[in-house]
C-alpha cells in the first residue's frame, strides 16, 4: 500500500468525486483509523480492515471490498499503513 495522509486523501478523493463532503470523509476516515488501531477487523474474513475503503464503503479489507488479490497500487492512510 502507498502511505497517504488523511488530507491529502481527502484533496485526491474529492477532486475525483466533486459531490463528496470534504469534512464527512475527514471525519469517517478518522473512525476508519480508529477502527483499524482498536483492532476491528473485515466484515467478511476477519483480516484487518483497510482504513480507506472502510471509510468510503463498509468496513471491511482490501479484498473483500474491491474484489483484488493486490494492493501494491492503493492507497492506505499513512497512520496506520505497516508497508
Amino acid at each position: 500500500m502507498i502511505p497517504i495522509s488523511i488530507i491529502s486523501f481527502v484533496n485526491k478523493h474529492c477532486k475525483s468525486n466533486p459531490d463528496e463532503e470534504p469534512n464527512k470523509l475527514k471525519k469517517r476516515l478518522k473512525e476508519a483509523v480508529n477502527d483499524k488501531e482498536n483492532g476491528v477487523i473485515c466484515f467478511k474474513c476477519d483480516q484487518e480492515i483497510w482504513a480507506i475503503g472502510s471509510a468510503v464503503a463498509n468496513q471491511g479489507c482490501f479484498s473483500c471490498i474491491t474484489g483484488e488479490a493486490g494492493a501494491s497500487e492503493d492507497y492506505e492512510i499513512d497512520e496506520v499503513c505497516w508497508s
